[in-house]
């Protein structure tokens, strides 16, 4: 990272690698604002109705995303499911397909397709660690009453099978994705270099407090207690290079935040990296800022890095930036029900204190 001023930032164009870009509608408003928030390069998550569950299919999705943001570079991913063999995954390496996610069954949005027993899999991670693929895990266990499972100790119970995946394909990389927990950060440190972690900005803002009975904060996993939180900002701070961004950001209509059952997810993507330097300058890691959004996660997922001289964003503080209340959504009334066609993002109505001066 380099300073002309110490009131300006100068950062390559920053690497997303968790983010639900969606479809329809959704998608049309979502991926021209990756570029808005600071991001060039985005892992696009394949919970979709249908999931990208084949070879053509993510082909075909990752054409739609670059015809609506052409200076994007999209990396694909499928969804695991029970027709992953080692053959598609084969198909998926040759067309340049990066990773394959995993979803618990249940666990969160378009989920009722994930996973039940990951030992079924083995010949496909097999086959996806010779294949030198990424394989993202969705670290939390289904709810289970009976097995005392709840959504505050769901990812904390999942980290057994993190350690178990790694045992059994030690040259397999694994990112544990959107990490809420003291635990999980120590899991991730205590194993090899072939297993990463991302973090997301909401995560390094939110406690249980913040979404209790507010929907707009309400994700999965769902945000932890304050000594959780201090684990994610004290790992960030220190610049470990197997822990990256991954914004998980998830755009839902408003109408679905503010329904009955809440929607889970929150959306960051046309804020995110002015987010993120007002944030790392509240816990006085600015310095840590570039290796977090670009150097860490590239290196993992085993992208060049970015050429001097080549593309960069300019942040300042002499604009401060004013969060929108909402963006607005082009789609049918049948889509939007009784209130307003909108997605509200994350801090809404409110200012940071960076924003993107120039590109």
């Amino acid at each position: 990272m380099s300073s002309s001023t110490p009131d300006t930032i100068t950062l390559p164009w920053a690497s997303d690698f968790h983010c639900h870009l969606r479809q329809g509608a959704m998608m049309e408003l979502v991926v021209p604002l990756v570029e808005q928030g600071g991001v060039r390069t985005v892992l696009a998550m394949p919970n979709l109705t249908p999931p990208l569950t084949t070879t053509q299919m993510a082909v075909d999705y990752g054409q739609r995303l670059q015809a609506l943001a052409p200076s994007v570079h999209f990396v694909l991913t499928l969804y695991l499911n029970p027709d992953l063999t080692p053959e598609e995954i084969g198909r998926a390496a040759a067309a340049g397909i990066t990773a394959v996610k995993m979803y618990p069954s249940g666990v969160t949005t378009n989920s009722e397709w994930g996973v039940a027993d990951l030992r079924a899999y083995y010949p496909t991670f097999a086959a996806m660690q010779d294949a030198n693929m990424v394989l993202c895990l969705h670290g939390e266990c289904p709810s289970d009453a009976d097995k005392g499972i709840c959504i505050l100790n769901a990812e904390e119970r999942f980290l057994d099978t993190l350690r178990e995946l790694h045992a059994a394909f030690p040259r397999l990389r694994i990112v544990l994705e959107h990490a809420t927990t003291r635990a999980a950060v120590d899991c991730v440190k205590s194993l090899g270099s072939t297993v990463g972690c991302t973090i997301t900005a909401h995560h390094l803002v939110l406690t249980v407090d913040d979404w209790a009975g507010q929907p707009h904060h309400f994700c999965k996993p769902v945000a932890k207690f304050p000594s959780d939180r201090a684990a994610l900002r004290d790992v960030v701070a220190s610049g470990h290079p197997r822990f990256f961004l991954g914004s998980d950001s998830a755009p839902h209509l408003l109408s679905a935040k503010q329904g009955e059952r809440p929607a889970a997810g929150v959306f960051t993507t046309p804020v995110l990296i002015p987010l993120l330097a007002t944030l790392f300058e509240k816990l006085g890691c600015l310095s840590r800022l570039e290796g977090f959004v670009s150097a860490h996660g590239r290196s993992f997922y085993q992208l060049p890095q970015p050429a001097a001289g080549s593309a960069a964003i300019t942040l300042t503080r002499a604009a401060p930036l004013k969060v929108p209340r909402a963006y607005a959504v082009d789609c049918s009334p049948a889509d939007a029900g009784s209130q307003p066609v909108t997605v509200v993002p994350f801090m809404a109505g409110t200012e940071l204190a960076w924003s993107i001066a120039s590109t």
